[in-house]
């Protein structure tokens, strides 16, 4: 509490700061930016219907898939016959490789669609 005898307050303007010459160091925290490059590198999962003509299905094009490229395969569910082969695949690896395991199955005549629905576990 103030006594009577005490000097008036006055109102005290503040002083600017220079932050250049100052001995603090200030640091904001790294914006998180995503690049392409970065995701493609990301390790990604994906489940794909695979459709094999005749030509394919005694051909080991999973196996080839796998040393081709750094992916993990995963045969989920498959029924082949004389006519053709159907195969739910999961691929797990980097976004990049995965598209480009795709592409090369896809250039090779296999069709492939990715599953839309979860495929029950036998």
């Amino acid at each position: 509490m103030r006594s009577a005898s005490s000097p008036p307050l006055r109102a005290v303007e503040p002083s600017p700061i220079s932050i250049r010459n100052s001995p603090l160091k200030v640091t904001m925290p790294a914006k998180k930016t995503t690049t392409k490059a970065a995701d493609a590198t990301q390790p990604a999962q994906m489940r794909l219907w695979l459709m094999y003509p005749p030509k394919f299905i005694t051909t080991p094009v999973i196996w080839e898939l796998a040393r081709k490229f750094p992916v993990v395969t995963n045969v989920r569910q498959a029924s082949v016959t004389d006519e053709i082969g159907i195969v739910c695949l999961e691929l797990s690896g980097p976004r990049a490789q995965l598209k480009a395991s795709i592409r090369w199955l896809e250039d090779k005549g296999i069709k492939v669609e990715p599953v839309e629905i979860g495929v029950i576990e036998s």
